[in-house]
């Protein structure tokens, strides 16, 4: 607990990450540094967050990574790098697109060959292997440096054997066939492949990052002291007053309100909550003045690990969404509600969702269906919306 209390919190923003692989090892060479705590690597956003003792200074982690070959840019200069990354590949797939076709074409319509067709299809194959496609083999040679391989080794490894062994073929004067076609279009479909997961990840980026900030930057404690969020350690007592947001996952010892917790549920309305129950951080307390007990610290919330990818696979945020879905007790609708948000926000963890939702269904304690005696309707609390009535505790009551 110590070492919680006396950590601190640096952000950094890298520039040239290329898959989840290069995630995966700059979070291995931050957490190398001495006195890092814990280190977590968002591929779609480009961010990491770092946690490490005071004595531990931002050049060190700077180092870390730009041994790698990546680069640590200012936060505010990463959407322009990013749309600049983005034009970069596209220029270089219509170039590589324009010389390919004609690759293609001589090499697989035996009509249109003519003498020498062979040198013509050598010298437009050239330039978009080793020109459009140098980022790929600047990655395959750092990679080499560092003993790892990525999908950019293969790339590289693949389109350079091809070529070698065509150039082979075409200056000995041997039997045996071309291949400069096959790395020029390797090269060409994963450009064009690079551009749409660029621009989908720039997308997503924007997303994510309007996610987490949406969390409170203050909390309240109990004795009217204001702190930011990231001074919150679990234990931790503050105030939340109607109309203010949660700012750190915890549980409720005192008060009783209804919580909005929409932005990770997709339930339009608020659930009614009180001592004992678990509320999220970042979510709208709408009504009555809580205290809430701290239960993770501000880096760990629910809402960052929707808008922070912890391991190389991104689909955890799908997962963490659905998952507050059935934690808070939401009915059936609404949980079919924050499936469908979790696909549209998060298009490639579509997979992860529809497992969640597997979950979801198969779980008695959390969603019931059952017919209901028509006296009981008396005492039953009545309310507006046409969904199902919600009991104080979040637990779902379905009227068939």
């Amino acid at each position: 607990m110590a070492l919680i209390e006396h950590h601190t919190r640096t952000e950094l923003t890298v520039d040239g990450m290329t898959c989840a692989g290069c995630a995966s090892r700059v979070q291995e060479a931050i957490g190398g540094v001495d006195g890092v705590l814990d280190a977590n690597v968002n591929f779609a956003t480009g961010r990491v967050v770092v946690q490490h003792a005071d004595g531990v200074g931002e050049r060190p982690l700077r180092s870390a990574i730009e041994s790698l070959g990546y680069s640590v840019i200012e936060a505010t200069a990463a959407d322009d790098a990013a749309r600049t990354r983005e034009r970069e590949l596209w220029r270089r797939f219509v170039v590589a697109a324009v010389l390919t076709v004609p690759v293609m074409a001589l090499s697989m319509i035996g009509a249109l060959r003519f003498d020498g067709w062979e040198w013509v299809v050598a010298a437009l194959a050239t330039p978009v292997i080793f020109v459009a496609g140098w980022t790929f083999h600047r990655a395959a040679l750092l990679n080499l440096r560092h003993r790892t391989a990525t999908m950019d080794t293969l790339v590289s490894v693949g389109t350079t054997a091809a070529w070698t062994w065509s150039a082979v073929v075409l200056l000995a004067d041997v039997d045996g066939h071309l291949y400069f076609e096959t790395g020029a279009v390797i090269i060409t479909l994963i450009l064009l492949g690079k551009y749409a997961e660029s621009r989908a990840k720039r997308r997503s980026g924007d997303a994510l990052r309007a996610l987490a900030d949406l969390g409170a930057p203050t909390a309240r404690l109990v004795d009217g002291t204001e702190v930011p969020v990231e001074e919150l350690v679990p234990g931790m007592r503050f105030v939340v007053r109607p109309g203010e947001r949660i700012a750190t996952d915890g549980m409720i010892v005192e008060g009783r309100s209804a919580v909005d917790a929409s932005m990770i549920t997709g339930e339009p309305v608020p659930v009614e909550v009180g001592p004992g129950d678990e509320v999220i951080g970042a979510t709208l307390n709408a009504d009555g003045s809580i205290v809430v007990e701290a239960t993770r610290i501000s880096t760990a919330t629910a809402a960052v690990k929707a808008s922070s990818t912890e391991s190389p696979n991104a689909s955890q945020a799908a997962s963490v969404t659905t998952e507050m879905a059935i934690a808070t007790g939401t009915n059936t609708r609404a949980t079919r509600s924050a499936r469908r948000c979790t696909s549209a926000r998060l298009p490639w963890a579509r997979s992860t969702s529809s497992t969640i939702w597997a979950r979801a269904v198969s779980a008695p304690t959390r969603v019931a269906s059952t017919t209901i005696d028509p006296s009981a309707l008396r005492v039953a609390p009545i309310t507006s919306s046409p969904g199902p009535t919600s009991t104080g505790t979040g637990s779902p009551v379905i009227i068939d």
